[in-house]
């Protein structure tokens, strides 16, 4: 895919050596872009079976970012550090926590008083950020839930597909910031998702 972005040599081996391994010339474009961005950031293959996408979901929000340039929400400061392309908004520093609100939750309600609808929310750490950004009805333009740990991630995860969202997420409770930022990225960096070569790097 094209991304208009110099690649280092470095990144281009890793894909090569990720492809030698997976065979993912028969996904759709965008499925496969965001699949390889996260396999490559966190050299685990097993992303291939884990990851649930939906073609049509990630080419609604490659056309909000790219042409309507949608807001892009993130749950931490780490995940947002990994986005390379596009300015954020992160209010945890903002939130503050409650007997019933943890201060991730907290920081969503603050974020999308200030974005409103059809952002692009990236969730890499909290499950409770997944939680509470279902429960607001926000009208996402997508939303990247890949929060990580043994407690509540992957039961927000699959909260997250049952609710219907336009979504990226995965099955197990594996996750985190990185992974996040990839998938997003891998959507930031494709321009043109169309159009293939062979040294193409998603």
């Amino acid at each position: 895919m094209t991304t208009g972005r110099p690649v280092h040599p470095i990144e281009q081996e890793s894909y090569r050596i990720l492809r030698s391994r997976l065979d993912t010339s028969r996904l759709p474009p965008l499925t496969r872009a965001v699949l390889e961005r996260v396999i490559h950031s966190s050299a685990d293959p097993e992303y291939a079976t884990d990851l649930i996408t939906d073609e049509a979901a990630l080419s609604a929000a490659h056309t909000a970012l790219h042409q309507r340039g949608a807001p892009v929400v993130t749950d931490v400061e780490m995940v947002a550090a990994g986005i390379t392309r596009r300015d954020t908004v992160c209010r945890l520093a903002d939130a503050k926590a409650g007997p019933e609100l943890t201060r991730s939750a907290h920081a969503v309600r603050l974020a999308y008083e200030q974005v409103g609808p059809g952002a692009v929310w990236v969730v890499g750490c909290a499950p409770t950020a997944l939680f509470e950004l279902i429960s607001l009805k926000a009208a996402p333009a997508l939303v990247i839930g890949l929060p990580v740990g043994f407690v509540g991630a992957a039961e927000s995860k699959a909260a997250l597909r049952e609710s219907g969202l336009p979504a990226v997420s995965n099955v197990s409770e594996k996750g985190g910031s990185a992974v996040a930022a990839a998938a997003l990225n891998a959507l930031l960096y494709t321009e043109n998702p169309h159009r293939t070569t062979l040294k193409e790097n998603s």
